[in-house]
Order: C-alpha cells, then sequence, then structure tokens
C-alpha cells in the first residue's frame, strides 16, 4: 500500500480541486489519500463524490497552532467534523486569515512591493487565504523566484518584514479538542527550521504526555540526519511516524506519494480513530 497523509486542495492553499486531488492522487498509485486543508474541512463533499475506486479518502485538516511564540502546525485525522468545540475553534483560525494577510499586503505595500489584496484574493480564489497565496502574488511581481523564497526573513517567515502574526490555537488544546472529536494527532514537520523556529524536544515530549498520537518524519523540509533522530525521538516517546508528501499542486515542488506512511500505523491511526471512518472509492465522478 501507498500511503500518503498530507495533501492540500484549493479549499486552502493547494491548486488542485478536492475533486482534481483525487483523481491524480489515484493517478500516481496511491491507495490512501488524506485531505488536510488548513483549518478547513470544506473540501470532503467533492472529493468523496470524486473519489476513485482504488483509492481510500483519509478526512483530516491541518491545524494552525502557536506555542512560546513558535508557529507550528497539528495534523488531525478522522475527527468528527460538526463536533461544536473544535468546528468553533478552526472557525476562529479561519476568520483571522483575511485581516492578516490584508496586513501583510500592507506591510509588503510599505516595503515597495505592489503586490493588491485583490491579486493576492484571485490567487487565494474560494481557499482560505494565507501566506502561500501572498507568496504566489511575490512570485507573479517577480520578487522571487518561487514560493519557498518568499519564506525568508525578508519577506514572509515567522519574524520576517512582512510577517503579521493571526489567531492560532495551543497545541495542547488542539489536542484536547481533536481527542474529544474522535479524531487523531501527528505533529506536522516539526524540525522544518527553514520555515521558522522549531519547538523543541522537550515541548514535543510534553505533548506526547498530553496525548499527541505521532510525528510526521518523512518530509522534503527534514533531510537524513533529522529523520534519523526524530525516528529516535518517535522510539523514545512511544510516537506513531509517519510520511507525506505535504502536496500543494503547482504550488510546490513536492509530488504526491513522495514520502508515504507505513500500512501498520496507517492501521493503527485508523485504529484510534471514533469520529469518521476512511472513504473508499466507489469510481466517483
Amino acid at each position: 500500500m501507498r500511503i500518503d497523509l498530507h495533501c492540500h486542495s484549493t479549499a486552502s492553499d493547494g491548486t488542485d480541486t478536492p475533486a482534481e486531488l483525487v483523481r491524480n492522487a489515484a493517478a500516481a498509485g496511491l491507495d490512501v489519500v488524506a485531505l488536510t486543508d488548513h483549518d478547513s474541512t470544506r473540501g470532503y463533499a467533492d472529493a468523496i463524490a470524486a473519489l476513485p475506486h482504488g483509492l481510500t479518502l483519509v478526512t483530516g485538516a491541518e491545524l494552525s497552532c502557536r506555542i512560546d511564540g513558535i508557529s507550528m502546525h497539528m495534523l488531525a485525522y478522522l475527527f468528527d467534523p460538526d463536533e461544536p468545540a473544535l468546528l468553533a475553534e478552526r472557525e476562529l483560525v479561519r476568520d483571522d486569515r483575511v485581516p492578516r494577510a490584508r496586513g501583510m499586503v500592507a506591510r509588503l505595500n510599505e516595503l515597495g512591493v505592489p503586490v493588491t489584496w485583490e491579486q493576492v484574493a484571485r490567487i487565494a480564489g474560494d481557499g482560505s487565504v494565507g501566506r502561500p497565496h501572498v507568496a504566489t502574488a511575490l512570485v507573479e511581481l517577480g520578487v522571487v523566484p518561487t514560493v519557498s523564497d518568499a519564506f525568508s526573513q525578508d519577506w514572509l517567515s515567522d519574524g520576517g518584514r512582512a510577517y503579521v502574526a493571526k489567531h492560532e490555537t495551543d497545541p495542547f488544546e488542539a489536542i484536547r479538542l481533536v481527542k474529544a472529536a474522535g479524531g487523531v494527532t501527528v505533529f506536522a514537520h516539526p524540525a522544518a527550521s527553514k520555515r521558522g523556529r522549531t519547538v523543541p524536544e522537550s515541548v514535543i515530549a510534553e505533548l506526547a504526555a498530553a496525548g499527541l498520537d505521532g510525528i510526521e518524519v518523512d518530509h522534503m523540509d527534514h533531510d537524513d540526519d533529522t529523520r534519523a533522530r526524530l525516528r529516535g525521538l518517535a522510539a523514545d516517546l512511544g510516537l506513531l511516524v509517519t510520511g507525506s508528501s505535504d502536496y500543494h499542486g503547482s504550488r510546490k515542488t513536492c509530488v504526491l506519494g513522495e514520502y508515504t506512511t507505513d500500512p501498520e500505523v496507517y492501521g493503527e491511526i485508523t485504529r484510534r480513530a471514533t469520529g469518521a471512518f476512511p472513504v473508499p472509492g466507489t469510481g466517483g465522478a
């Protein structure tokens, strides 16, 4: 089985619609794909309706969190999307995205970059607007060559010249909310240092004690030494180890199935979840 547990659609900052994502996942030879848009479950219905025969969909989300001033992302799998407390927290984060993006546009204008809110809104479309949409605008204007290059101290990384904070959930609260909604939590790309400051291992240990299920080890932002270190940490803390592409369509260079999750780990995730269940494809439209 080939299992990719971290992918994005146009419901957040990917470039594939949810339907295109599942069709492309099947074409890439995946058996299981997770839809984990940022703080959003809006893509579920379209992805399920288009789910090809032979492909299983894991519903999820990537939750925006912050601890001690450090931004981090929490992958949540197979939770009840209608559970009121978790839904309310996701809406708080989503509602803060527009003023935050407008603030980044204003800061870029102060730095002499002629980006406009209309440009960013066009790029975001119906998705939850975020930094990758602002970064894409910088690429369109020729300010940076790639989206990844926009995530620097010069521009949009944490603490960068055009960075603006948004509401983000305390990760301990995120774990509590996801668990209460029947879901499973995995710390996304925990050592992706090129994105900004990373959470120390002592905090990961505290999160594990609070119920964190796993960490995403095999990821494009982790080199071989980092993966080996994280595997050792996961073993010490009794955490599951996942691997994922963090696919965003054409917005990033990673491809579907670039990194995958062991079938036994996937099985354990599905065993722990009670809020929702994987959806088998029946040959969608």
